[in-house]
């Protein structure tokens, strides 16, 4: 496979913003209704430029093209941009708080290759380099299959609030160390 890994800069953040609303509105399109991916477009989906400033995001490329994102952070918040609702930029203690995993995003075109996977990987081993026990997400409807067969486990179901009035379903999910 010609893709590679390496972390976001700063310059890749107008790709990003491209790449995310793109895969937005096409792959999680059979699982959230267009009222949903509007109100979650920007918020609860977008660039978080703390997980680019901390080196904890990923990009795969082919050649030049960004082909897919994620991230894994140290901080408190846990789903979001930086415009997210639940933004808080606190440390997490890595012996009792879990690592967070971020933002995972997959250009239509390039699913199902093993991208994601890729990057998960390469998260949890930098988390696990960094000290963290334990990993913790908010997985998508789209996601939730993603992280499940890589040995997450589904804590709790949630719906969140979104700017326009509409609801987002979401999946909790947690992992420990020893599952890697």
């Amino acid at each position: 496979m010609a893709v590679i890994l390496r972390k976001a800069g700063s310059p890749d953040i107008p790709a990003l913003e491209l790449l995310i609303d793109e895969s937005v509105r096409t792959l999680q399109a059979a699982d959230y209704t267009a009222e949903q991916i509007a109100g979650a477009l920007g918020t609860v989906f977008g660039v978080d430029t703390q997980l680019i400033r901390d080196g904890t995001y990923f990009v795969a490329e082919d050649g030049s093209q960004i082909v897919a994102c994620g991230g894994w952070s140290r901080r408190k918040t846990p789903f979001g941009s930086d415009h997210g609702p639940e933004k808080d930029d606190s440390l997490l203690d890595p012996v009792t708080e879990a690592a967070r995993i971020r933002a995972f995003f997959v250009r239509p075109g390039w699913a199902r290759r093993g991208i994601g996977s890729r990057i998960l990987r390469a998260c949890e081993e930098d988390a696990a380099a960094h000290g963290f026990r334990r990993l913790e997400l908010v997985a998508t409807l789209t996601g939730e299959p993603l992280y499940r067969v890589h040995g997450f486990e589904a804590q709790e179901r949630l719906s969140l609030a979104l700017p326009n009035g509409a609801n987002l379903p979401v999946v909790r999910m947690v992992k420990g160390m020893d599952r890697i």
